[in-house]
């Protein structure tokens, strides 16, 4: 979510320190422990709340978008040049002939 890598993690510690100083710093840790486990809470009980509420409609509108991630994967697999290549080369070699010669060509 917020893409934080181990180094931008320990430059964010050594800021705090700075700012809060040592005897403030694990105070301000604990409160934001706990600011971050009401947030995790909060949203859990909204899900919780919305599947109440809409019930089977849910799993309705879900059925839909779950046949449409295997295209959005295959799709986002091809961003990949390597990838591309490896499943055009291992592909049924009948179909991608025929996709092939069904292909319109420039002139």
């Amino acid at each position: 979510m917020f893409d934080l890598g181990f180094e931008k993690i320990v430059v964010l510690l050594v800021a705090a320190l700075f700012i809060l100083g040592p005897e403030r710093l694990p105070g301000a840790a604990a409160s934001l422990g706990r600011a971050i486990r009401k947030v995790k809470e909060f949203t859990a009980e909204a899900g919780r709340q919305v599947r109440d509420e809409v019930g089977p409609d849910l799993d309705e509108l879900r059925a839909p978008l779950a046949e449409l991630r295997a295209p959005l994967q295959e799709l986002r697999a091809l961003r990949d040049p390597r990838r591309a290549l490896v499943k055009h080369l291992l592909d049924d070699p009948p179909a991608a002939a025929a996709a092939h010669a069904t292909a319109p060509t420039e002139r």
